[in-house]
């Protein structure tokens, strides 16, 4: 006779319910990103992304004191704390820097390289063992990445190379993030990271307009608060609220369910996106984003079957860096067999 344990009892509960997390934090991480384009038409990068740290760190703290356990607010990891938030926001102050020149849906659609550039990172810096099948993957991923950027075309800018910076910034902090490994929850894990970016960004913000003139053309990179921030509080307040909501779903997301089952809904946020930006401004992506979209998606999900299948086979936690991957958040890890967090 069969035994079941409350897990396998439950377990096609706790994969929808895992699913439906992922599902509606990227939804939040898409408006989010909605937010912040529409936002940078007043406002500087360096406010909003600041403003959205201290509302993530407003709800963070008080959370981790109420949850205890494995969740700390003191960690003697700060300094790979601090790297990896340095990373983080040079980062994503690129990647909002292309916002006003790009449309959505081709502004992530390069960023979602990052997955096959933490797969490189992780054979260069971690010695990780990558075979002719990931090999294969990761060439197919960035044939996807040239697409979408179509560097020979005459819409194709310096701006286009922004969004890669800063998958190649974000593989980096996600490469750190192999090194705190379980040492940290991930609530820990980004609340440090979030704590750490704010003031990082507001002082390279202050440090890039004393040495360098910003055009017009940048007025999203000035260092000007405008006048009317009081009577937008409220949206600037929701900014910060939508977008650590995102991330707590997607860390309960990875927290109830198997990672292998949920992680190709990340890239639910691709499709979500270019859908928001075709109904919020009416831009379609070009028949080049798409493709690249594909290829990109395709590859990054191969290349994460890939990686929880050798991990299974070690019996090893499962890291899910190579497919959690959504525009300004700070992935989950995952939770090891033998620990529950509330």
């Amino acid at each position: 006779m069969a035994t079941y344990t409350p897990d396998t009892c439950h377990a096609p509960s706790r994969t929808a319910h895992g699913i439906a997390c992922v599902l509606l934090g990227m939804v939040l991480f898409v408006g989010q990103d909605a937010f912040m384009k529409t936002l940078l038409q007043t406002y500087p990068i360096w406010m909003l992304m600041f403003v959205r740290s201290s509302v993530a760190v407003l709800v963070l703290v008080p959370l981790i004191l109420l949850l205890g356990g494995p969740h700390r607010l003191t960690s003697p990891l700060w300094r790979l704390h601090l790297l990896r938030a340095a990373l983080f926001a040079v980062g994503f102050a690129l990647f909002y820097t292309a916002f006003p020149f790009m449309g959505l849906a081709e502004v992530t659609t390069i960023f979602f390289s990052a997955p096959l550039m933490i797969a490189a990172m992780a054979a260069v810096f971690l010695k990780e063992t990558i075979g002719i099948h990931r090999i294969g993957a990761l060439v197919t991923g960035f044939a996807g990445v040239l697409i979408a950027m179509n560097p020979g075309s005459d819409s194709f800018t310096w701006v286009s190379i922004l969004p890669l910076l800063c998958a190649v910034f974000y593989a980096g902090s996600q490469i750190l993030a192999r090194q705190i490994g379980e040492r940290e929850s991930s609530l820990t894990v980004g609340l440090y990271t979030l704590a750490f970016t704010g003031p990082i960004l507001l002082a390279m913000g202050y440090l890039m307009n004393a040495t360098i003139g910003f055009g017009p053309e940048f007025h999203h990179l000035r260092w000007a608060f405008p006048a009317e921030t009081g009577a937008d509080l409220p949206v600037l307040l929701m900014l910060g609220l939508v977008g650590m909501a995102a991330y707590i779903l997607l860390s309960r997301g990875y927290q109830v369910a198997d990672a292998s089952i949920i992680a190709p809904f990340d890239y639910s946020y691709l499709p979500i996106a270019a859908l928001m930006a075709f109904v919020v401004w009416g831009e379609v992506p070009a028949l080049t984003t798409i493709v690249g979209m594909a290829l990109i998606a395709a590859s990054g999900l191969y290349i994460g079957y890939r990686e929880l299948r050798a991990a299974r086979k070690g019996n090893d936690p499962v890291y899910v860096a190579e497919t959690v991957t959504a525009p300004g958040s700070t992935p989950p890890q995952k939770v090891p067999d033998d620990q529950t967090w509330p």
